[in-house]
């Protein structure tokens, strides 16, 4: 859910013939009744849910990109003139349709949303579908209705965290194929790849997934030691992830709820990255360093009961230390 839906708007990105289309334009602005707050909430919460997204930041190259300049006008003029921006981003959105081979159109909506303090656009791509109803006398009629599950193209911009000089503000669904491309340079959305920085995200959402509190994951040793298998192969084979395969593979039982937790928007965490091997270690080894003394062991030393961590105590306790580590301390002792 999102905290305050404040401004909507709906064009028409029409086909005219083989790679052409128009701009229809809508009203200036809707009326943000209860149903436009509910199919905004709706779009947001798929967007949301769906795991293969791209993030990153708004293109260097503004003259080749306008849609910051836009979206920078329309912030400095306090989110006033939205008309003005939604018409200025359809004609971007025409321009791009044109010049990808297998673009689509559809209805466009536009939404100034706020979420967690947090200003956004969010834009997404909506097409009709046919479905029936009964009629007052009780006959059947057809209607048409917007197929929000069946939504293709979705992008958003947190342009708070933009203002603020985040690393990653842009985040849109990445769907098959190139034809997916033209919604990103629409947008004007650079998505270099942090594979250190992502590795070390996909690790903190893998372990508060599988935190013993939700209940969620019967065995999070099993789950970790699991999901850094799937990723060192990725790593041996050079194949970047994709969040719903290695959802599908890792959590067969509720894969979409592991992909959802792997999607959060507010992540900034897009897949089709191939892990840092180094920063995947985490996954299975503990580490720790003090003025006086270093510790490092893998996860499996804790489900085989090799290494004990007592809770209340803070304290480990090492079993099945190496004979020559014992011979050591004998003599020290002596």
């Amino acid at each position: 859910m999102v905290d305050n839906v404040v401004q909507v708007a709906v064009h028409d990105l029409r086909r005219k013939g083989q790679g052409d289309f128009e701009t229809i334009l809508g009203k200036a602005q809707l009326n943000v009744s209860p149903t436009v707050v509910r199919v905004v909430n709706e779009l947001h919460s798929l967007y949301a849910s769906k795991a293969s997204k791209a993030h990153g930041r708004f293109s260097d190259k503004v003259a080749d990109y306008p849609a910051q300049t836009f979206i920078s006008d329309f912030e400095r003029g306090k989110y006033q003139d939205f008309a003005d921006l939604t018409q200025k981003l359809m004609d971007t959105l025409t321009v791009q349709a044109r010049r990808k081979p297998g673009a689509t159109g559809g209805h466009v909506l536009f939404a100034h949303i706020e979420k967690d303090n947090h200003v956004y656009l969010m834009v997404a791509i909506i097409n009709d579908k046919l479905g029936a109803a009964l009629t007052n006398d009780l006959d059947i009629a057809d209607v048409k209705h917007l197929d929000l599950d069946g939504f293709r193209f979705a992008g958003r911009v947190n342009i708070t965290a933009w203002l603020a000089e985040a690393d990653r503000y842009i985040g849109f669904l990445k769907g098959k194929g190139d034809v997916a491309e033209y919604f990103k340079e629409f947008l004007g959305c650079d998505t270099t790849v942090q594979d250190i920085q992502d590795t070390k995200t996909l690790i903190r959402v893998l372990e508060d997934f599988a935190d013993p509190a939700k209940g969620v994951v019967k065995d999070k040793n099993v789950f970790l030691q699991r999901a850094y298998e799937i990723c060192e192969r990725h790593v041996r084979e050079g194949l970047p992830l994709d969040f719903q395969a290695f959802s599908n593979e890792l959590y067969p039982d509720e894969p979409d709820v592991l992909a959802k937790a792997l999607g959060d928007p507010d992540l900034a965490l897009g897949d089709g990255f191939v892990p840092n091997r180094r920063s995947l270690r985490a996954l299975v080894r503990f580490k720790a360093k003090t003025s006086q003394w270093s510790v490092e062991f893998d996860r499996s030393a804790l489900a085989e009961g090799k290494i004990v961590y007592d809770h209340e105590k803070k304290t480990i306790t090492f079993n099945e230390l190496p004979a020559e580590l014992v011979e050591e301390l004998e003599r020290e002792r002596e």
